[in-house]
């Protein structure tokens, strides 16, 4: 789209409508916010975040209550019927809760890997969720009894979503496959996209007769459900895709990648109407459209959701416009101090500094049994490994990696596969950490 033509839709949005919703930002999270979801009536806004909580939020502003209970990142937070919500978690768990008072109503355990997606059907009685064990579960949510296991994907699964009548599942798969199920038998009745790279989002529209997929090549395309055709191929070189939102009067999907790019697209001519870098410095990890649709919903790297009117422009604020400290030159700061910033410091802090994170803050970790800093829900695993941190210990956790050395860890998957990087990672610790 040349400058021209991005004026004249800027100044369309302005004029319009669309000029309703203000900006504003929804901070409180220690980590990441990996998921955001409006509830049907807009009134009220729901985060998932890498610091193992779920944010609830009133519309348009306001202080969030907490759904505290995973003991890992929460990747995924939908809305139920009746007053209630789902998260689903590193922990393998989904969590249904009752949002009134924000406690739990039930615990569903049986996946064997993170739960990456869900949806609900309309009337909130049957619950999927998409997990990286490379299964789907259906759940009755009255009894929190596990229905099926879906278990066609040669991979993890990545993204659910349900037919307006409960007939039809649609699933996708880092396999790169998107199929269709029949809900009765629970069989498998077509594939309707082989990708050939993994598929990690969908967002379906049965009325207007299509659903949209992204992938971790970049590829964004529409489909027929029909015919399995495709539509509109809305590709645009950026990679991964890693959100898709449809706005509620199914006129527009967004579109968000690895790059920090939104893309607001027009689904009766499948045009582009609205580009934005929305992060500079990071991933655009979820959207959702505000009831009106006059405003987009954002997560990604930053420890806060943030809320733009479409059209505002490339003069509107960025998430995470402060660089984190991983993004810092190599040149700026001591190896051991990356090492820190690239592998540690998202789930914690070398101080204590009261902000809400994925792990407990290190400080004084030299000499302290794993699992032992007071309030912090650590998994059984770790708790019971009989760990005390030391350079030796910690030496082993990062040469492994986390889920080897403490099988059943909650701990993210990740290694230091250098032996002097391992090495500068505990000497700066051992120097930042120490309580004397």
């Amino acid at each position: 789209m040349g400058r021209a033509a991005r004026l004249m839709v800027l100044l369309s949005f302005l004029a319009g409508p669309l000029g309703a919703e203000e900006f504003r930002t929804f901070p409180g999270h220690g980590g990441p916010v990996m998921s955001v979801a409006v509830d049907a009536a807009g009134k009220t806004l729901l985060t998932a975040s890498f610091d193992n909580s779920a944010g609830l939020w009133t519309l348009p502003g306001g202080a969030p209550r907490w759904l505290e209970g995973h003991a890992a990142a929460v990747n995924t937070a939908i809305f139920l019927p009746g007053g209630r919500a789902a998260t689903g978690s590193d922990d393998f768990t989904v969590i249904l809760w009752d949002l009134a008072s924000g406690t739990a109503l039930r615990t569903l355990e049986g996946h064997k890997g993170k739960v990456f997606g869900l949806a609900a059907t309309a009337d909130g009685a049957r619950l999927a969720s998409a997990s990286w064990d490379g299964s789907v579960r259906i759940w009755d949510t009255g009894t929190g009894q596990s229905l099926a296991e879906l278990t066609e994907h040669d991979g993890p699964v990545n993204a659910v979503a349900w037919s307006a009548d409960a007939s039809r599942l649609y699933t996708a798969s880092h396999d790169g496959t998107l199929l269709e199920w029949d809900t009765l038998d629970w069989r498998p009745l077509r594939r309707l996209a082989a990708h050939g790279f993994g598929i990690n989002v969908i967002a379906l529209d049965e009325t207007a007769g299509w659903i949209a997929y992204g992938a971790l090549d970049g590829g964004t395309r529409v489909l027929d459900l029909a015919t399995g055709a495709v539509l509109a191929d809305l590709t645009a070189d950026r990679r991964p895709i890693l959100a898709l939102a449809r706005s509620p009067d199914g006129g527009r999907i967004a579109v968000g990648d690895g790059q920090g790019y939104i893309m607001v697209v027009e689904t009766g001519t499948w045009r582009i109407e609205y580009d934005f870098h929305a992060a500079l410095h990071g991933p655009i990890w979820a959207l959702a459209f505000t009831r009106s649709g006059a405003g987009i919903v954002a997560g990604g790297i930053a420890d806060e959701a943030y809320l733009w009117p479409l059209g505002a422009g490339e003069d509107a604020p960025r998430m995470a416009e402060i660089e984190r400290r991983f993004h810092v030159d190599p040149g700026e700061v001591s190896n051991g101090e990356r090492q820190f910033m690239r592998k540690c410091s998202i789930c914690h802090t070398l101080r204590g500094d009261g902000r809400r994170r994925a792990g407990p803050p290190l400080e004084g970790l030299f000499g302290r049994k794993a699992g032992s800093v007071p309030g912090y829900p650590y998994s059984d695993a770790v708790r019971a490994s009989g760990l005390v941190w030391t350079a030796e210990t910690i030496d082993a956790l990062f040469d492994l990696g986390p889920e080897h050395y403490i099988p059943g860890t909650k701990m993210p998957m990740q290694r230091i596969a250098r032996p002097e990087d391992r090495a500068d990672l505990i000497a700066f610790l051992k120097r930042e950490t120490d309580v004397e």
